[in-house]
């Protein structure tokens, strides 16, 4: 059975940052099923962990799909358990706890890039990122409107705050982009630890310059040589060239830091 028909390279760190006491964040590397995923919780102490290891939990379980119409499916299936389980946690607690997330599923020479929240997804192809999520934030919202510039979004009091997450109500609301895998592509999955600290420009350098696995180092320790305020999370995938057969995972890992 066909799962990626290019290889795929792929390696996470995870780290509680310079401020925070504890790590709120999640990830999921599945280079067997074709799904990366990071996600942030968010709800006061030990309840945002709760959430993004939910979202995680959940979609570990997707297994190998027989498509990627299939994958699609399996994702959103788990990912909807999961929403009702943080809710139902919720409710037991009498508090509102939920999580962001960002996922990439990879298949048969396809991906999908499915988001909730602000953990972003970069795409770097032919020497150029691109910002393939979109946030989920009212700051997001006031720049589509044309109601504040791109340097007001940089300073707004409510930059943080979030529209779209899992969790925070019964309706689950996730966007999507998909396209053709190419070989060379790189993609980034980050929570927003990352990206308060470290520019697109800089973040594509860092993966242009290295494995997976020394850019995540890269980038981590560029986080925490300027204050790391928040938790942060990368997971880097990146494709290689064309091969027959079903997906080739040469080198995945993961690290946790300091959680």
């Amino acid at each position: 059975m066909s799962i990626v028909a290019l290889p795929i390279e792929s390696f996470g760190v995870s780290h509680k940052g310079c401020v925070r006491d504890h790590n709120e964040d999640n990830y999921l590397i599945e280079p067997q099923t074709g799904l990366w995923v990071v996600a942030d919780g968010m709800g006061g102490h030990e309840a945002g962990e709760v959430a993004s290891a939910s979202i995680v939990d959940h979609l570990a379980t997707i297994g190998i799909a027989s498509s990627a119409p299939d994958l699609r499916a399996r994702f959103e299936d788990r990912l909807s358990r999961a929403n009702s389980e943080i809710r139902e946690i919720s409710r037991s607690r009498g508090i509102t706890i939920g999580s962001t997330f960002a996922a990439l599923l990879a298949m048969d020479g396809r991906f999908a890039c499915l988001w909730a929240g602000d953990s972003r997804i970069y795409l770097v192809r032919n020497g150029t990122i691109f910002q393939v999520s979109k946030d989920h934030t009212e700051v997001q919202e006031l720049l589509d409107r044309g109601m504040i510039s791109a340097e007001e979004a940089l300073t707004w009091p409510r930059r943080n705050v979030i529209t779209h997450a899992v969790g925070v109500s019964d309706d689950l609301e996730i966007d999507f982009q998909q396209g053709e895998l190419m070989p060379g592509d790189i993609f980034v999955l980050s929570t927003d630890g990352l990206t308060a600290h470290v520019s697109d420009a800089e973040i594509e350098a860092a993966v242009r310059s290295g494995t997976p696995q020394a850019a995540c180092r890269n980038l981590l320790d560029t986080v925490l040589a300027r204050g790391g305020t928040d938790n942060v999370t990368v997971v880097l995938v990146k494709i290689g060239g064309e091969r027959n057969g079903a997906l080739h995972p040469d080198r995945s890992g993961a690290e946790s830091l300091a959680k």
